[in-house]
């Protein structure tokens, strides 16, 4: 790949100057000389311009000597041989991104998925990069989505949505595999989307409502067998002490005249044995003395 940095055009210019004002001047006394000047100064500044080369920081050229791998060269200036050697590809050596997709591949519970991915990678050896592989970058894209269909077809679709970090590790260790003899470092892979059908999607969204339902009730029948219990147990405290069962019960008589201005009717046995009249009694004094404070305030 032929590249052409601003040094090289300068020099070029200056001599191509050089060569045509050299021309001139001696093109008046004997225009042979002159012509034949001009032309070997255009041509040292051919051969100056073409062994003078410049690399970015974050590059190398890969150098070849008749069609054999001489160096890598870089960054900055260096100098080439003209005609002999030769600047075969200019190597990248920055952290780059690469996306793929897997579209329509059947997952091994065969459903149809499709699939969004991005691919950081670096490379790390530009000679193996240059000289293993005819374009690597290329190469590296379909290595991914092959990759990537492979894994699909050997993993479960639930697996899939519920472990991505696993599915990420996995493909960053199949693409190292397959692409350390490029020269090339995978960084990190990230799966960005899993798209499947809409019928499926319906599907699962009810799914995934029953079992919240079903979960629901199960959590609504262990508390109906905690409340259970708890009655079972204060009636076995009840029967064993009578006297606790009418404190209850004058508790929670107690508690409905105090809050509600209502009319409760209870067996006779039961105001007998528990003296209602008494209760009653106090309860109607309290809540006439309430009234009256509150009538006060007014």
């Amino acid at each position: 790949m032929r590249r052409v940095a601003g040094v090289q055009r300068l020099i070029f210019v200056v001599f191509v100057l050089g060569a045509v004002a050299t021309g001139v001047g001696l093109g008046r006394t004997d225009r042979v000389t002159g012509i034949a000047l001009g032309l070997l100064i255009l041509l040292v500044g051919w051969a100056l311009s073409a062994s003078i080369h410049v690399a970015n920081q974050w590059e190398k050229a890969v150098v070849l000597r008749l069609g054999k791998f001489r160096q890598l060269a870089g960054p900055g200036t260096f100098f080439l041989l003209p005609i002999v050697d030769t600047v075969a590809d200019w190597i990248d050596l920055r952290v780059r991104s690469t996306t793929f997709t897997a579209e329509q591949t059947l997952t091994k519970d065969t459903v149809p998925v499709n699939i969004d991915a991005v691919l950081f990678w670096v490379v790390v050896d530009a000679e193996k990069a240059a000289l293993q592989v005819a374009d690597y970058e290329y190469s590296l894209a379909w290595a991914a989505q092959t990759a990537l269909r492979d894994l699909i077809g050997r993993m479960m679709l639930e697996d899939m949505l519920s472990s991505r970090e696993a599915m990420d590790a996995e493909l960053k260790r199949l693409l190292d595999e397959r692409t350390g003899p490029w020269g090339i470092s995978i960084q990190s892979v990230q799966i960005r989307d899993i798209k499947i059908p809409s019928n499926l999607q319906d599907a699962m969204s009810r799914a995934a409502q029953a079992e919240r339902e079903r979960n629901a009730r199960v959590i609504l029948g262990q508390a109906e067998v905690q409340v259970a219990e708890s009655f079972l147990e204060a009636a076995r405290l009840y029967h064993s002490d009578p006297v606790a069962l009418q404190l209850r019960a004058m508790n929670i008589l107690y508690e409905g005249l105090k809050e509600k201005a209502s009319m409760i009717v209870v067996p006779s046995a039961l105001s007998d044995a528990m003296n209602l009249g008494t209760w009653l009694g106090v309860a109607n004094a309290e809540r006439m003395e309430e009234l009256r404070r509150s009538g006060d305030r007014s």
